[in-house]
């Protein structure tokens, strides 16, 4: 090969690059919104289950509970925060190689927002403090879904390309 061809070769590589390196930016920018997006979510999730735990007390009258009874179930409740997160941190640490992972993450974020609509819809008139509980997890879990539903979408457009 001639010096002119390999300067040829050089500036066809060199004009590739730049698009495969906005590529690969535009992913690991994504896969890192898709990490936040989705730690943000279980961080606060997991910090709420364990106040719920640990200080239920604090919580039971939200939902219109009190002593022990309510102290009991308002820890249940945060035990189920904590499993229902389990399924986080692998989705956390890899979103490309978790995707279906991803989706169970939303499917129960749905699930959970649908069952929490439907209980404060059903909730009779005269019941303040736990409309006013439902409705605080209600904001919060949807809006969790949508952001970790924007998050989920550009893992799949950036693993189909």
């Amino acid at each position: 090969m001639q010096a002119e061809d390999l300067h040829v070769k050089d500036s066809l590589d060199t004009q590739n690059q730049p698009s495969h390196d906005a590529g690969d930016t535009r992913k690991k920018a994504i896969v890192w919104f898709a990490r936040i997006a989705f730690a943000a979510v279980f961080v606060i999730n997991v910090q709420c289950a364990l106040q719920y735990v640990i200080w239920p007390q604090l919580y039971t009258s939200g939902f219109g509970l009190a002593g022990i009874p309510g102290n009991v179930a308002v820890r249940g409740l945060g035990v189920a925060f904590l499993m229902w997160n389990a399924t986080y941190p692998a989705v956390i640490w890899n979103p490309l190689r978790f995707k279906a992972l991803s989706n169970v993450v939303i499917a129960q974020q749905i699930i959970g927002l649908a069952g929490e609509l439907a209980i404060l819809l059903s909730l009779p008139a005269g019941f303040g403090a736990i409309s006013a509980s439902i409705t605080r997890f209600v904001w919060f879990d949807a809006a969790g879904l949508v952001l970790m539903a924007i998050a989920r979408i550009g893992v799949w457009r950036v693993s189909r390309a």
